[in-house]
């Protein structure tokens, strides 16, 4: 029988997750491909990592840090109010939030993750 809850998060994001780590975007995939198995400076990363009553795209949990994609969606005003839901939510519990659009991530690969990593240089606060 599977869980209701885990932890605080509900069985329906939890499922929600594993269905997005099905179908990533090519942006995702780019950038798991580089953050994935600790391959940016030692950082371990989890993909569509369920939250509350989110998903937050790649999370380190060491660093306290989510790194969200924004696609064409995200521009609509319905999405960006859920966005800045989701980060304000996120940093009232000590989670900072880089945000990059796909098409960074396609183009300028090499600029994102030197902006990850920088991010990470920051000591993170106190993770609950």
């Amino acid at each position: 029988m599977p869980r209701k809850t885990r932890g605080k998060t509900s069985a329906t994001i939890v499922r929600a997750a594993r269905q997005l780590r099905q179908e990533p975007t090519s942006a995702e995939v780019k950038l798991w491909d580089a953050l994935r198995g600790r391959r940016l400076a030692g950082l371990k990363f989890r993909r569509q990592h369920p939250y509350g009553r989110f998903v937050m795209d790649f999370f380190c949990l060491e660093q306290g840090l989510a790194v969200e994609l924004d696609g064409g969606v995200h521009a609509e005003p319905a999405q960006a109010a859920r966005d800045a839901e989701r980060t304000e939510f996120l940093l009232a519990r000590g989670i900072r939030v880089l945000r990059f659009k796909n098409d960074q991530v396609e183009n300028e690969i090499e600029t994102v993750l030197k902006q990850i990593k920088e991010a990470c240089l920051i000591p993170p606060p106190p993770f609950s």
